[in-house]
Order: C-alpha cells, then structure tokens, then sequence
C-alpha cells in the first residue's frame, strides 16, 4: 500500500491505493485560515501536524490492516508559503501563503532585477517565496535575523515525518530562488534576497526518495518496516502526476480555491513576459506550464457566504441549459497572476440591472472564472503551448453546468474522468510507489478512464466570445480607477 498526503488550503487528505492503484482508503481533516488585514493569508504550521493527524488517525480508526501495510509515503501541498524556523527548528511566525498579497511592491522590486526572470524562468508574483523573506526583513526584522531555514507548507511536514530537511523541483520552482532549467538552488537570486543555501532545503526529484518515515510515527500509525517518504510535489504538479498529465500536449482545468490550466512539457520553455508559470513537474527532465487564476471556488464560496445559500445550491439554480452571458464578473477577490500580475486589483460586476437576480449573479460569477481561464489559454498560446482539449479537476468540477460554461467560453471539449479522485492526494501516493518500487514513471502515471465528454455550446460561442471581449477590456478600466 501507498499513502499519499495532499496539504490543502482548507484541508489535508489522506488517500492509500494498493500496488494496482486501486484507492483502498480516505480521509479528511479541515484546516483554517487567518486573514487578519486585507491581502493577508496565514496559517499555523502546527495546525498541519494536528490535521494530518488526525486524517491519519481516521484511517487507523477505519482501515487500520490498509494502514499497516503502507510501505511508502508521498506529499503534496500548496506552493509558495514562506515557513520560518530557528535552529532549532521552531516555527517563528505564520507561514504566509500563496494567496496572500502584501509583498507586491517586495516583488516588484526584485522583478526589476534581471537575473530573476532569467534564471527562475518566470516573474516574480507577490504570492513566491522570494519576496515574502523581503517582507518579512522590512517588516520583522528580529525573524528574519532568525530564521535559519525556509520550508514549503508540505516539506515542513516532510522534517516531522522524517527530520530532514527536503524539498523537491516542482515546490521549489515556485520561490523565485530555484533556477529552474539547471534544476538547483540559485545562490545569485538567493543572495538577492540577503540568503544562502545554507538556509535551504536539499532537493531531490519528486519520484525520488527524500527519507524515512520516523520509527516513532510508523508505531503510532500501526506501520511495520521502513517507510519510505517521496520528494512528492507541489499540489498542480501532483494533480499532474495523479491525471498522467506527464506527456507533452496533455493538459488539465484545476477548478479549486484557486484555478489552475496545467499543460505538461518535455523540455524548458520560459516565457515570463507572458505571466505564464513556467516550473519542473514532479518527474525528472520535465517541466510543465500554468496559467493560474487565484479566486476560482473562493467566488462562488464568497457568494454563497453572501446569500446563505451553499454552492451546490446556487449552481442547482441554474439547471443545466446555458443562457447568453449577462453582467459581467471579474473575479479578482484576491488580485490576479496569469496575465495581469496585479496584487491589489479587486473584483467587480457590472452590467447589472432590475432583472439580474441571484441565479444571474451566480452565472456571471461562473463566467467570470471561465473568462479567467481563457486568459490564461491565450497567455499560455503566447508563451507557445497550445491547448485543444483538457481533463477537468478540483471541486468545482462537480458541476456540469460550470464546465460546459468553461468549455463554451473556450471552444475546447473538456474529458470529466471515472475514478473518484485522481487529484493531488492520488498523485501523492502514485510518487510514494514510484520511490519505493524504482519503476518506469510514465507508464505507471497513466491517465484515468473517461466517464464523460463536456462539449461546447456551439450555439452560444459567439454570444460567449463578445462577453469575453468585453471582459478584457474590463479590466484596464476597472484598473484606471482604482489605483
């Protein structure tokens, strides 16, 4: 068996396939987050180690023989949190996450610097790593004369799982301080940053071994032998891996808390200019691109906090014909990356009217994300990979009205998979496998069965595509008066 741990946002799962990948168990414990002054996004790191405790534990409780025979471990997690220790491991502040936005002007700056966009292969967002540590030396000087290593949310599970300090290529690609097409610590743009290597963790491929489950761990959770811990991956790379988006031209749609288009590549790429991501994947001599949008579920979950209602209730509203686009939405609630790179724009609607009730704001909302998408498609066209078809993932994907708005709004067919969840928990233990059994990456990272194909509306692709073109220039005047 195989155990992998996805560190969400808003929760930690935890999944075990057999050695067919067949997934035998799961479990779920929620997470919190503070967001204590507007563009802030932090969490306790402690609250980790107690989530996945308890998602294990629930396992232990449910599936303890599954449990027992775990012979292998892998992680995922959200990218870009800046997780501060002293020497002697203890955490000295909240880790700042990848949606908190206070260090624009930190990575406006270090954008500035040539040498970031040349090695890191991308531009310096407010949500990386790199300038979070900027920040917290203007800001909090004291930490940062303290701070003695910086983990990723999931490697710093990885030192209590295993006590090392580790990271892997695709998690690191995100801090702006790896040189991504060397695929190794940048000591120029680590010094850029008043830091050394010295401060970072040792990487090793997501497929590769990074440790050892600690024996103490392993007797607790009923596991016999040595477990061993895999690099793992950052969490689209490992929803990657767990959708065998691993091949050059095969791609996904993420509809989570945030969005994501994943297009998997077999060399490097970069095209900064263009706001796209260019990162490693989780699989050595491989690289991927994203076009990432950082409010996708959060609007709809922003709105049903609004209207009392749930999600599944607004988009059961809607029923399940699509109508020509109405008010239009930006969803910016927490600024924008791929392609504005704007931290402090804020969302809007307009176009309302007497006649815009709760099921057309709840349209224009799923729009507005689907919109947001297409930006990132075009970006991602720029930057010279083409999308004609994708694989659908996240929550969000449970609605089939919400998908079919996405596939209208692109003009692509979008594949919804059979298995139950082939996101970045089964990715996680996918690479779990992979490091304990030393096979073939690509042919055990398959891609899951088709349960159905959500097709455009070809009668609504041109109404969709003026609603568009009205979005875009949307943004540039809602930006005219709010600076």
């Amino acid at each position: 068996m195989y155990l992998g741990l996805d560190l969400g946002t808003s929760s930690v799962k935890a999944l075990v396939i057999d050695e067919n990948q067949a997934i035998m168990a799961s479990a779920t414990a929620d997470l919190d987050v503070s967001r204590s002054q507007a563009g802030w996004s932090e969490q306790d790191p402690a609250k980790w180690i107690e989530a996945t405790q308890m998602a294990v534990g629930q396992l232990k409780a449910n599936h303890p023989a599954a449990l027992a025979a775990t012979r292998a471990i892998g992680l995922s997690g959200h990218m870009h949190g800046a997780t501060l220790l002293d020497a002697s491991d203890n955490i000295l502040r909240p880790c700042i996450l990848w949606n908190d936005t206070r260090s624009y002007l930190e990575a406006d700056a270090l954008d500035h610097n040539p040498a970031f966009r040349q090695l890191s292969g991308n531009i310096v967002f407010p949500g990386f790593t790199a300038p979070k540590l900027k920040w917290v030396k203007n800001n909090e000087p004291d930490i940062f004369a303290k701070t003695a290593k910086v983990l990723l949310p999931k490697d710093y599970l990885r030192l209590w799982l295993t006590g090392e300090y580790v990271s892997e290529m695709s998690d690191a690609s995100g801090t702006s301080w790896l040189d991504v097409g060397k695929r190794q610590w940048s000591p120029q743009l680590l010094g850029a940053c008043d830091m050394d290597i010295a401060q970072m963790p040792a990487l090793v491929e997501g497929s590769d071994a990074s440790g050892n489950l600690r024996p103490e761990l392993a007797s607790q959770w009923g596991m016999g032998g040595p477990v061993v811990v895999a690099g793992g991956a950052g969490d689209n790379a490992a929803t990657a891996v767990g959708m065998g988006t691993v091949n050059e031209g095969a791609a996904f749609v993420s509809l989570g808390t945030s969005g994501v288009i994943f297009a998997a590549n077999n060399a490097y790429r970069p095209n900064p200019d263009s706001a796209v991501h260019t990162f490693c994947h989780a699989l050595p001599d491989s690289w991927h691109q994203m076009g990432v949008i950082l409010s996708a579920t959060d609007t709809l979950n922003w709105f049903a906090g609004i209207t009392g209602c749930s999600a599944a209730e607004l988009t059961g509203e809607l029923g399940q014909t699509l109508q020509k686009p109405g008010a239009i939405f930006l969803p910016y609630l927490s600024g924008e990356r791929t392609p504005h790179n704007d931290a402090s724009i804020r969302g809007a609607m307009t176009g309302i009217s007497h006649t815009t009730d709760r099921k057309a704001v709840t349209a224009s909302i799923l729009q507005g994300v689907a919109f947001a998408f297409r930006d990132s498609i075009e970006a991602l066209a720029a930057a010279g990979t083409r999308i004609d078809r994708l694989l659908s993932s996240g929550g969000g994907s449970r609605s089939d009205f919400w998908l079919r708005t996405i596939a209208t709004t692109l003009n692509a067919p979008i594949d919804v998979s059979q298995a139950g969840d082939v996101g970045a928990a089964f990715g996680a233990a996918r690479l779990g496998m992979l490091a304990h059994e030393g096979v073939d990456s690509l042919s055990h990272c398959t891609q899951p069965a088709i349960e159905q194909t959500i097709e455009p509306d070809n009668n609504l692709l041109a109404s969709f595509d003026d609603a568009y073109q009205t979005y875009r220039r949307t943004y540039p005047a809602i930006r005219s008066i709010s600076q």
